[in-house]
């Protein structure tokens, strides 16, 4: 016995155990306080709310939502329209933000100075000043009637930018999606006997399955593009971009690539110079030093903080509340003021924020592993 407590392994396992077991206790401490408070108050309890109607519309959805949809559609709902902004965010501050870091590392001084006066002017203004700023623009536009209009085919007005879209349907949006997936996974395996190849080959068949689906998933009398039209006082037809969408995107976009930019620009000056130089000995341009040495190797040392950027951009997305915007945390909200049930849609909003941010952290975790080099740990 007197061996067993002076083992240090037994020890440091002892210290574990009771740790976890007063965490424990202090979670079912605060869940049987919480149900007493709860009970005592009067208070339902519960999902079952989930199956209600709501009663109220959404302005904005990927999906067909009304007063008549449910907690669960409605939600569902939200929680698109944030994966919807926060996605697209990502893309464009990556690419912003690409360009910013080679305008910063560049012997260019008038492209160093656009580069560091953009970084210094958006990476310290709040975000929701930013976002503010965009919405307050947009909704200055004209009237539909006296919209700016580009060939007749795309609108500007304060109701939003209207843009024409293929007849394509939600079905077909999620089909084209996997497809494109699967492309992916299939052309991963092929070994094309020039190099470069695959890209070309994914765009191609992504080209392709998109064709089919646009000449396959649609009625008769439908046409291949839906393209905006003025009728009254609103367009009808294409796919319209709300102004709470637009300015959420601009401003969130605008913020993250200043930060982005300093991040790749990071790892972009990490990469020995000795490699570069051995790039130029091979007659290598410019342009194939930074596509081929430069950026695969700086994008090694830049994954991890890449990744903590790329999740707060996903929670960053909360901010379209004080716009209007119905996001995921702005469908919570209202739907806590309708239906009373807070703790349930609490525990919503922070569970589908988990989900995505983890899946976030998993991707990219998972790349890193995928690109770190050999006998690095």
């Amino acid at each position: 016995m007197t061996k067993l407590f002076t083992s240090q392994k037994f020890r440091r396992t002892a210290v574990q155990v009771l740790f976890v077991a007063v965490v424990a206790m202090f979670i079912l401490a605060t869940i049987i306080v919480g149900r007493t408070n709860i009970a005592d108050q009067g208070i339902a309890t519960g999902f079952g709310f989930l199956n209600q109607t709501t009663g109220w519309p959404v302005s904005f959805s990927l999906t067909d939502v009304g007063p008549r949809s449910t907690y669960t559609q409605v939600l569902f709902a939200g929680l698109l329209n944030t994966m919807l902004v926060g996605f697209m965010t990502l893309i464009f501050a990556t690419v912003l933000g690409l360009l910013l870091a080679l305008m910063r590392i560049s012997s260019n001084s008038l492209m160093k100075l656009v580069g560091t006066t953009y970084v210094e002017v958006f990476r310290n203004v709040p975000v929701i000043l930013q976002v503010f700023f965009w919405y307050a623009i947009l909704t200055h536009f004209p009237g539909p009637r006296q919209a700016y209009s580009l060939a007749d085919m795309a609108f500007f007005s304060n109701r939003g930018l209207m843009l024409p879209a293929p007849s394509l349907s939600g079905l077909d949006v999620a089909i084209f999606l996997i497809g494109c997936v699967a492309i992916g996974f299939g052309l991963k395996s092929f070994k094309p006997k020039k190099s470069g190849l695959r890209l070309p080959l994914a765009i191609l068949a992504a080209v392709a399955l998109f064709g089919v689906l646009l000449l396959t998933g649609r009625e008769a009398d439908v046409p291949l593009w839906s393209v905006p039209e003025l009728k009254g006082l609103r367009f009808v037809g294409g796919v319209s971009l709300k102004p709470e969408f637009s300015a959420l995107l601009i401003g969130l976009t605008l913020f993250g690539a200043s930060y982005i930019g300093e991040i790749i620009r990071g790892g972009l000056i990490s990469v020995d110079k000795g490699k570069l130089e051995a790039g130029s000995a091979l007659g290598m341009s410019p342009f194939q030093i930074n596509r081929y040495i430069r950026i695969p190797l700086a994008f090694r040392a830049m994954l991890p903080s890449l990744s903590n950027q790329y999740i707060w951009l996903m929670k960053g997305t909360t901010v379209g509340i004080a716009i209007g915007y119905p996001d995921y945390f702005a469908i919570v909200s209202t739907s806590i003021n309708q239906s009373g049930q807070t703790m349930e849609l609490l525990a919503l909003l922070m569970g589908g924020f988990i989900v995505v941010n983890y899946s976030i952290g998993f991707a990219m975790n998972l790349l890193n592993t995928r690109l770190k080099l050999k006998g690095r740990s």
